[in-house]
């Protein structure tokens, strides 16, 4: 695909697409708008990722920082990567990758855990890039003595975008005029985002009735417990051997829930499902789980939480690690940040009539394009 394919005013500024013929790395990275801060967004490793996927994702990443008012750009990278042929030799295919695009970063990008890469991915790209500040998603036991301070990783494994998924989720709920307590929720996805997105909604009162992943879906009326299926996807592998009914995975979204939540996969409510849907309301835990075209039709009869508003817990995280916080502001600046975000664009939304995204694009576009003109008056 050629760059002016999707170029416009916001970027992208650069597009990078790097090979190592001694490991046979390919991979992208794309660094969409800087205008408020280097160019933010994790690596993600699939058989299928392109310089049109990473580039779509970059342009979330740019809007999603922008909205949680966090001074990072958009950006976004992606590694070729086989499960099957290539398990044993990923790491070297992030060292090379790090190698590779050590030149932009940090100064222009900072990487974090995306599909398929995670802690210990993170911490081989700083190691290899030789600045702390490369990536942001590490070990917590990963530290630095930084003038004096010790300063460690934030692990996405902490659970913060998991935890913003269910804050956003609670405020969307009072807007629908229904109690958390014994709200149905469905749960695509029971992955780093939706473990914790299931576990704190739970907690919050809620009702969990399906959860999925790639074998199949569970789905229980009574409700699923967390502990338990927990337990049994870590022993069995799967949550569809938990107690309830084993459905095909793509019935998840067509069940009668107060609460849809694809927390998984992109483009899984599509054209040819999306009239069969029946939530209340969708919170986009998942990048672009729908497209754009999809999301506007549907949003005119379901309160649909867009990906760059509900998910940024992650970079929410990325940015307290980034500046040397610890846990405990994470989480709390995870929290505040979503409360305050979700119930900030859904007022506006109700107050104009029109969609969520709309409002939350007004906000984001609006922030972008007042930094780039700061930037342009410097120059």
């Amino acid at each position: 695909m050629q760059i002016v394919e999707f170029a416009d005013e916001f970027g992208p500024e650069k597009v990078l697409e790097v090979y190592d013929p001694k490991t046979g790395m390919k991979g992208f990275t794309v660094v969409d708008n800087t205008a408020l801060g280097p160019a933010k967004g994790g690596i993600r490793m699939t058989p299928t990722v392109d310089v049109k996927e990473v580039f779509r994702l970059a342009r979330t990443m740019t809007w999603k920082c922008a909205l949680a008012d966090i001074p990072f750009g958009g950006g976004k990278s992606g590694i070729i990567f086989d499960e099957k042929k290539d398990a044993d030799k990923k790491l070297d295919l992030v060292r090379s990758f790090s190698r590779a695009i050590k030149p932009i970063c940090p100064s222009l990008y900072v990487s974090a855990p995306d599909v398929n890469t995670s802690e210990k991915e993170m911490q081989v790209f700083v190691e290899e890039n030789g600045n702390f500040n490369a990536a942001t998603g590490k070990p917590l036991a990963l530290c630095r003595d930084i003038y004096g301070k010790k300063v460690c990783g934030l692990p996405h494994e902490l659970g913060s975008t998991g935890y913003g998924v269910s804050y956003a989720t609670q405020v969307a709920l009072k807007y629908r005029e229904t109690d958390i307590k014994g709200a149905s929720i469905a749960i695509e996805g029971f992955g780093n985002v939706g473990t914790f997105a299931f576990k704190d909604l739970e907690e919050a009162g809620a009702k969990i009735v399906a959860v999925s992943d790639s074998k199949g879906c569970l789905f229980n009326e009574s409700g699923i417990k967390y502990e338990e299926i927990y337990e049994v996807k870590k022993k069995t592998g799967s949550v569809i051997n938990g107690k309830g009914k084993k459905i095909d995975g793509k019935k998840i979204f067509e069940l009668d829930v107060d609460v849809l939540i694809p927390a998984a996969l992109p483009d899984v409510i599509n054209e040819k499902n999306m009239n069969k849907v029946k939530a209340k309301v969708i919170v986009e835990a998942a990048n672009i789980p729908m497209t754009l075209e999809v999301e506007k039709k549907l949003s005119k009869r379901i309160l649909i939480v867009p990906d760059f508003v509900a998910n940024a817990g992650g970079v929410i995280s990325s940015y307290a690690e980034y500046v040397g916080k610890g846990p405990d502001y994470m989480n709390k600046l995870v929290k505040d940040k979503l409360l305050k975000n979700t119930d900030f664009v859904l007022k506006r939304a109700m107050q104009k009539k029109i969609s969520v995204r709309d409002v939350a694009m007004e906000v984001a576009v609006e922030r972008v394009r007042k930094a780039m003109a700061k930037r342009e008056r410097k120059r």
